[in-house]
This record gives C-alpha cells, structure tokens and sequence, in this order.
C-alpha cells in the first residue's frame, strides 16, 4: 500500500517521523453517460471559456479571485509557505478523554506508521495513550487543507481520524425538539426497552455488507443477458399510531422470540 503523506508526529518536545495510509476507500459502482438512442460515449473536456480550446493537465494552475476579473497563481509552495511547520507535522495540541469526541465530528481514518528508526517512541506513544485512555487532538495539513484529527491506539497501529470542525457541523435552522413532557407510559417504557434488550448483541463489521449494491450489481448482469426485472415500488410501513403502540411492542416481542426459538431449532 502506498502511503498518501509523510512528516512527524510532534507533541511537547517528542518528534516521531510516519507515514500515513489511507484506512478506508470508497467502493461504488462506476457509470458512463452515454448518449441513449446510439450509446456514443460522452466526454468532459477541460476547455477555455474564451476559445473553447481544450487545455492540457499540465497548462493549468490554481488562481484565486482576489477582486472581480483579477486572479493570483498559486504554486505549490506557496501553500507550503502558509505554514510550512504544519505541512508536515501532526501537532498534538492536548490530550483528551476519547469519549468526548462525539461521532458526527469523525470523517475518514487513517493508519499511521513509523520509520524504521522512530518504533520505539512511536510505540511509547501508543501504549501511553492506551494506559490513560486518552486520545490526542492534533492538527495537520492535506491537500491544501489544515484538518482536525484524533490520534487514538488501535494495535499495533496508532490510528488517526479525520475531524470536522465545528462550524462545518450544520444545525437546524429551526429546530423545533419534541416535547419533554410527551413521554411514553411506564409499562410503553418497559417493553421498548425489553425489545432493545431482546435485540441486542455485538457489533460484528464483517457481518454487514452493502447490499443495494450487490442487488444493482445483479440487475447489471441480469439486463447484460437481456433479462429485466419487474418495477416494484417500496411502500413506506405505516406509522404506528398511538394507542396501538402496547399491543404492537407485545407483537414485536413475541415475534422476536418466536424467531430465536427458530434459529436455535435449526443449530
């Protein structure tokens, strides 16, 4: 695996060199326009907006519009003069309890990695954080970009994860909360959590797969072979209307017993 990114690690006066690795990747389907009466392939040309000529990759540079109609090149080192200390440095501003980062913050993870002569700190490093249970708060800049990242241990690797800031976090423009006093009744309560309990068991990832796109994937080849499956439009299940909600939590539960007592009959 190549890595994407090299510099360091840095936290008071600790320098750890690594490299980063990308630690997810999108998987999707990849689709062609095409024009619909004789599948002629279209094409998505850089062109001038004054001559309509096409421009190569290697013509063309990042300009920014500093007042209408006046732009200023950008090179890549001068992103690098904007803080070159930070285009290659991880810089662990504090540490925190892990547990503080709440989920709608994490983006994208990625594997760390130390260079030969860094596994010793880098591994001081990790087993520190996993004593404490801690977990760092750093900076770092990718593509041009500063990001916020959680450095956490994840064995053997040190883990970093990708953060929004906040004010890239959208909140409602009216948020209107139900209301606290519309509580469910004590025996609603019970069941709802006796069905949670019921339900409950341990997160397995390998157990889950994306199964829309193996079902495209499937109709792909089933209109390659000149088969087409028949239209079928999902229908939304009904709201659960509110002086049903007792019964329908005992129908759950018994259902949902009934369906352990199967899956144990077939073992």
């Amino acid at each position: 695996m190549r890595y994407i990114w090299s510099g360091a690690i840095t936290f008071g006066l600790i320098h750890i060199p690594i490299r980063l690795y990308t630690a997810a990747r999108d998987r999707p389907l990849h689709f062609h326009y095409m024009r619909r009466n004789d599948l002629c392939p279209i094409s998505y040309a850089k062109v001038c907006r004054r001559t309509g000529a096409e421009v190569s990759k290697d013509e063309m540079v990042k300009a920014f519009e500093y007042r209408k109609g006046e732009y200023v090149i950008l090179e890549d080192e001068d992103f690098e003069k904007a803080a070159p200390e930070k285009t290659h440095n991880i810089e662990v501003t504090e540490f925190i309890d892990e547990k503080e980062v709440d989920f709608k913050y994490i983006e994208k993870p990625y594997y760390t990695e130390p260079t030969a002569d860094a596994k010793k700190v880098y591994a001081l490093l990790r087993e520190t954080m996993r004593k404490t249970g801690k977990a760092g708060i750093c900076r770092l800049v990718l593509k041009n970009r500063e990001h916020l990242a959680l450095l956490k241990p994840h064995e053997p690797f040190i883990m970093l994860y990708q953060l929004r800031f906040d004010n890239e976090i959208v909140r409602p423009e009216n948020p209107n909360p139900p209301e606290a006093r519309a509580v469910a009744s004590e025996r609603e309560l019970a069941l709802a959590v006796q069905l949670v309990e019921q339900l409950s068991g341990t997160f397995h990832p390998e157990h889950y797969s994306d199964t829309y796109t193996e079902e495209l994937r499937k109709i792909i080849e089933e209109k390659a072979q000149g088969r087409k499956r028949p239209a079928i439009r999902a229908q939304p299940p009904p709201l659960t209307p509110a002086p049903d909600l007792l019964a329908r939590l005992k129908e759950s539960l018994k259902a949902n017993q009934d369906k352990k007592q199967e899956e144990i009959l077939v073992k």
